[in-house]
Parts: C-alpha cells; sequence; structure tokens
C-alpha cells in the first residue's frame, strides 16, 4: 500500500490491537455473520460466499472464487467486487476485537487482474487502535496464499453502539435480526456494515 493518506496512518498515541479473550480460537471457521450480506453470505445467490477462518493475534485468513456474475471486464474480476471481499475481510477483523464496526475508509491497490474461476486468498490484520478508530490491512493473493499480490488495501474502520444498525437498517431485516433465536447469529449480524 502506498501509504499516503494521512486518514489511514494511526496516531503516535494509538495502541496495538488486543484479541478479546472470547474470540474465535486460530483457524476456526468465522461463518456469515449474517445471512444477506453480500460478502459472507449463504443466501445470497451472487455473493462472494467468503469464508474466513481466525488468524494469531488479530489476524484473519479467508477466500472467496470469483464466479461469472463478479465479472467486470469479460473473463475478469470487477474491482468493486475485488474491493467488496477485503471490506469484508476487514470487517471481519473485528470479531476478533469483539467491537461493532463500520468502515470509515477504505483504500485499494488494484496490482493485477484477477480471471474468472481464480480463488482469491486474503490476509489481514488489525495494525492499530486508538479510541473508537481501527486501522488495518489486507492483501489477496492469486495461485495460492504464498502467489503474487492481486490487491490489498488499508482501512480505518470506527466503533458504533448496535443502535447505528437499528437507527438506519430497514425495519424488517433488523427486527428479524434481533429475533433469532441463536445469540451469536444474533450478535454477529450487527457486526459490521457501513
Amino acid at each position: 500500500m502506498s501509504g499516503n493518506s494521512a486518514a489511514l496512518q494511526p496516531p503516535a498515541d494509538a495502541v496495538a490491537p488486543v484479541r478479546h479473550p472470547d474470540a474465535p480460537a486460530p483457524g476456526e471457521l468465522l461463518g456469515a455473520h449474517y445471512g444477506q450480506c453480500f460478502g459472507c453470505g449463504g443466501e445470497q445467490p451472487h455473493g462472494l460466499h467468503l469464508q474466513a477462518r481466525a488468524g494469531q493475534g488479530v489476524s484473519i485468513t479467508a477466500e472467496f472464487t470469483v464466479q461469472a456474475a463478479h465479472q467486470g471486464a469479460p473473463g475478469l474480476a470487477h474491482g468493486g467486487v475485488l474491493a467488496s471481499a477485503l471490506d469484508e475481510t476487514l470487517g471481519s477483523l473485528n470479531w476478533l476485537l469483539r467491537t461493532i464496526a463500520v468502515t470509515g475508509r477504505l483504500e485499494t491497490d488494484f496490482v493485477r487482474p484477477v480471471p474468472v474461476g481464480t480463488t482469491l486468498h486474503l490476509e489481514a490484520e488489525v495494525t492499530a487502535v486508538a479510541g473508537r478508530k481501527i486501522y488495518s490491512t489486507a492483501t489477496g493473493r492469486v495461485g495460492g496464499p504464498d502467489g503474487p499480490v492481486a490487491v490489498r488495501a488499508d482501512a480505518l474502520f470506527i466503533e458504533v453502539k448496535v443502535d447505528h444498525f437499528i437507527d438506519h437498517g430497514r425495519k424488517e431485516e433488523i427486527q428479524a435480526a434481533m429475533d433469532d433465536p441463536d445469540q451469536v447469529r444474533r450478535a454477529r449480524a450487527f457486526e459490521v456494515n457501513p
């Protein structure tokens, strides 16, 4: 990442992130935070169906395979879809902090084309926390977890209260999520979204 944006540079008083003691164990599949989520939800026929796993510290790995519905140019992933994959991966980091947060800023570099049928291997980590601000970075590689970098991003997430979603979301979906008898799924539905 170029690192030119001052908004993505942690301030001098930022602290190292601390993994929440109740965070999923390293290697554990995080699962979808909400079934209708374009990034990770299984109920979206053309979604990314991104699969994320907890890593060491405050990091995760994730994968998704580019489908024909994700095209921009013929045979290549749309840049917006790749940015969505990075955003979803970065947002999933907040589950390791057990913090409800929304994307405040996302800067993405597109390094190489990603063909349809390619599995994008993503890695992300929180780099610093300053009050309600959470700074993180991610890369997406093709050809395997150690393959060449295709996309990368730096992000700033802002911690919010669940009221953010209740006040701004559609009432039907908010109520359905809040009525879910599964306490973990209910909490995760409000984990991250702009």
